[in-house]
């Protein structure tokens, strides 16, 4: 569900059964005959159940305790950490339903496995369901396969899922100074957001820039890279590029450019944390502002309200 996950490979159905990386001398594949084929075959099928219906305790259950996922530019350590993603990704979907195809396994070592198929995610009923590949690794504990890592590759037109809920127009106040409204839509059959931006001052408050700042952002999910990219262009001059990353719960934008004419200094850097809230509210952070490896203060937070 994410290719934030990318942030990286944060795409939207995404957040969960992936499974990277572990080589082993003398690795086998092991022919469906194999009692332990059956076994992950059920696990499998037990993980696409329990995440259709909802059942997160049924979750929890197929990953170990210290667990890691990795989508791309998101990195999810811990069961509880990747459980509560999966919360808040079902939250936003609560239709999406999942089925597993299971295409190969590999019997590393007792207890280890890797397995690899196609995860077919469908969003609501009548949506055409989209693939995702994943290559997993599971650990026998006592009797059940646990997943121990995880690595998903979902279909790029879902890359830009996670986003959904920035769509539509936002505002919020800068103190008393100025208003913020911000537009997001999807572009390009999907493959791409774009923000339009717009900050006036307020009636009576003087300023710099008695016109305002007009902005265009641009979103787009990169394939090759695994990762949800950002391009951002303003009416000062300035511009910059970055991409995006996904703790689970926040989003963190992390961005690079040039500053405005007016501003000294050849180079800008900063990390925009973005939180939702479920509630048509989200708040933005700029820290770690720097211009020339000189840190500049954390701006103040700032909280957006979906106007429509």
């Amino acid at each position: 569900m994410q290719w934030l996950g990318f942030s990286s490979w944060r795409s939207g159905a995404g957040c969960f059964l992936a499974v990277l990386v572990l080589c082993a001398a003398g690795a086998v594949h092991a022919a469906d005959t194999d009692p332990a084929v059956a076994e992950l075959r059920k696990a499998s099928a037990a993980y696409a159940d329990a995440f259709t219906k909802g059942d997160f305790a049924a979750l929890a259950d197929q990953w170990t305790t210290r667990a890691e996922l990795v989508e791309g530019g998101t990195r999810l350590e811990g069961r509880e950490a990747i459980v509560e993603s999966l919360k808040l990704w079902r939250a936003r979907h609560p239709q999406a339903t999942l089925a597993i195809e299971l295409n190969d396994v590999e019997l590393v070592a007792d207890p280890i496995a890797r397995v690899a198929g196609v995860m077919r995610f469908t969003n609501k009923p009548g949506d055409k369901p989209l693939e995702s590949r994943f290559t997993g690794l599971r650990v026998k504990e006592g009797s059940v396969w646990r997943l121990a890592e995880s690595r998903v590759t979902p279909a790029h037109v879902a890359a830009l899922d996670d986003l959904d809920w920035m769509l539509g127009t936002w505002q919020a106040d800068v103190a008393d100074r100025a208003t913020i409204e911000i537009t997001y839509e999807k572009s390009l059959g999907g493959y791409c957001i774009v923000g339009k931006t717009k900050m006036m001052p307020k009636p009576g408050k003087a300023t710099l820039l008695p016109n305002g700042i007009e902005a265009l952002e641009v979103i787009h999910a990169d394939r090759d890279a695994g990762l949800i990219r950002a391009w951002v262009f303003d009416s000062t001059g300035a511009k910059a590029e970055g991409f995006f990353e996904f703790d689970g719960t926040s989003f963190e934008k992390v961005m690079s450019g040039t500053p405005s004419d007016a501003t000294r200094g050849r180079v800008a850097t900063w990390v925009q944390v973005i939180s939702p809230s479920g509630e048509g509210k989200a708040t933005t952070h700029m820290i770690e502002r720097r211009i020339d490896g000189v840190d500049l203060p954390d701006a103040a937070p700032l909280t957006f309200k979906k106007v429509r």
